[in-house]
């Protein structure tokens, strides 16, 4: 909640709630337990996939078990991948060069480089531990002439002057994911390029590639000895070439975590602890993929329209508020059943933006934080989660997700979200911190903005990561709330290595704008890239309230669309 909003309103809310019980007396109800509606068969979802990766002869040369490979120009992948090679392919930096690199070596059966000025040495030793004899160059390559044993080639450019030079025929094929493509190159030669070919066969370049040097085809190695292999959007088109030159399959996933679906699950599933490659440092390290796996095969719910992450995978836009009426937010407009007929309203507005999913969500307040210090001194009111869940079963069984937001006053962010762990053990139940209202043991709210130290938002985490773990619950969101850099002032102490939490930063920027967009900038400048962005629109404090285009042509797009 801003803190523009008035006294008047906090105390409207404490005699709304004179009336209600202590939420720590409740506890959810058995009828809505989601670990009795959705227990697992024993086999569980994966089974047949888990067997098929598992019983893979493996070459004992790959590592033993999951491993990320770096990107490294190629220089880590070809050393993996191939021992020796009497052929390789080094290719400038540009997309077409690599492309057009990438797929001469997975037809040729080559190891394939990115040059770097700055590793020209690394790069020449590689090709003398290969035993290349016969290097192929593509695009700008500066490297070296043909010396001693080695000869370098330039390659002449065009399709008919590489079907000389290699005296095999390449298909042309344009592309739109340039890894995905690399990622899915057949048996079939196949020329990788989004440039226009010439009319006419270019006879000067094909007289200019009779006097070249032969760049021969290799052999394919034994790749049915490989490991499963995997790669994303982030991956080096260069390091999916070297899989895909050995002959190893490359499993595309559009997101570098395994649990973004059912699909990318069985890729993986029953390799946490048995070889598999990664191509690319999106992915982490070996041991978070491995235990990214695991958590991915013990889910017992999958979150709305499938998979076990809360983004990607799909868009929220949500009313934020609090049950007793509207003078705390949107949400309290109407009753829930109306709350969710408003929401499939203001989702299809926003469907015809967005190729991913976009569903409905709620923000609700279970604290609230007030001008009196309550019988607990903490001048924060708890709410019994009766009161709010509702709302929370209505978004829910419309498809959509909750997340429940704390105003702790003097209290802590982990006390009262101990309060509330009925309600987070649901798996379509996020967690919202507001530290506008976390003040220090002297002050009130409306005093002054309040702020919340990196450590305490990091006690909170690794309780919620503890209890997503042990309940086998789907990734869960925590939003943090900021508007002020001060509300989170050593804000890159944060962690946000706990793969069980999806991190949203909200930015409540209110007024014009150019206001608007100067806070979400502002917000934006050092944060970790692990977070996902979230914007609020307000109904009486913006001028004027942005439309669901203007919220979708904000850079980057909202994960999370909030309405207050």
């Amino acid at each position: 909640m801003s803190s523009r909003s008035s006294r008047a309103l906090i105390a409207l809310l404490l005699s709304c709630s004179t009336a209600l019980v202590a939420c720590g007396e409740n506890s959810p109800k058995d009828s809505q337990d989601p670990q009795a509606a959705s227990s697992p068969s024993p086999a569980g979802p994966y089974a047949e996939a888990r067997s098929a990766n598992q019983n893979r002869n493996v070459d004992p040369r790959f590592p033993a078990k999951p491993t990320v490979i770096p990107d490294a120009n190629g220089l880590e992948s070809a050393k993996l991948f191939f021992d020796k090679s009497d052929t390789a392919v080094i290719s400038a930096g540009d997309e077409e060069s690599l492309m057009r690199a990438a797929s001469i070596a997975v037809t040729a059966h080559a190891p394939v480089f990115r040059y770097d000025s700055e590793q020209r040495a690394e790069l020449l030793a590689a090709l003398e531990e290969l035993g290349a004899k016969t290097i192929l160059l593509v695009g700008e390559v500066e490297i070296a002439a043909t010396t001693g044993e080695r000869t370098f080639i330039q390659d002449p450019g065009t399709t008919e002057a590489l079907t000389q030079l290699t005296a095999t025929h390449f298909d042309a094929q344009s592309y739109e994911n340039p890894v995905k493509a690399v990622a899915e190159l057949g048996n079939d030669p196949t020329l990788l390029s989004n440039s226009p070919s010439t009319a006419a066969p270019d006879k000067d370049a094909i007289k200019e590639a009779k006097k070249l040097p032969a760049f021969p085809i290799q052999s394919r190695r034994d790749a049915d000895a490989a490991p499963v292999v995997i790669a994303s959007p982030e991956s080096d088109i260069i390091d999916v070439a070297n899989a895909r030159s050995y002959g190893a399959e490359v499993r595309f996933m559009d997101y570098a975590d395994p649990r973004l679906n059912h699909d990318t699950m069985d890729m993986v599933a029953g390799l946490a602890d048995k070889p598999l490659l990664a191509l690319g440092s999106a992915f982490g390290s070996g041991e978070l993929l491995a235990d990214k796996i695991r958590l991915g095969e013990e889910i017992t719910t999958e979150l709305p329209g499938g998979g076990g992450l809360v983004f990607p995978g799909r868009r929220m836009i949500a009313l934020y508020g609090h049950p007793t009426g509207p003078a705390l937010g949107a949400m309290g407009d109407q009753d829930p059943e109306a709350t969710v007929a408003r929401l499939k309203d203001m989702v299809a507005q926003y469907q015809p933006l967005e190729s991913q999913p976009v569903i409905p969500a709620v923000e609700v307040m279970v604290t609230v934080a007030s001008e009196f210090p309550g019988e607990d001194g903490n001048y924060s009111n708890e709410f019994p989660s009766e009161l709010v869940e509702p709302y929370i079963d209505a978004v829910v069984d419309a498809g959509g997700y909750a997340v429940i937001d704390l105003q702790p006053g003097r209290s802590t962010l982990l006390e009262q979200a101990k309060l509330y762990e009925d309600l987070l053990s649901r798996p379509n139940v996020g967690l919202a911190l507001d530290p506008e209202w976390r003040i220090g043991p002297d002050e009130k709210p409306l005093q002054r903005v309040g702020h919340v130290e990196a450590q305490e938002v990091n006690e909170v985490s690794e309780w919620l990561a503890n209890l997503v773990r042990e309940k086998k619950l789907p990734q869960k969101a925590l939003i943090l709330h900021q508007f002020q850099v001060q509300m989170l002032r050593d804000r890159e102490q944060i962690r946000t290595d706990y793969p069980e939490l999806a991190f949203v930063l909200h930015a409540d920027g209110h007024g014009v704008p150019e206001e608007k967009f100067d806070t979400w900038n502002v917000l934006r400048q050092g944060l970790s890239p692990d977070f996902f962005m979230a914007w609020k629109n307000f109904y009486d404090e913006d001028s004027p309230t942005f439309t669901p285009e203007q919220t979708y042509a904000v850079e980057p797009r909202p994960w999370f669309v909030s309405y207050q």
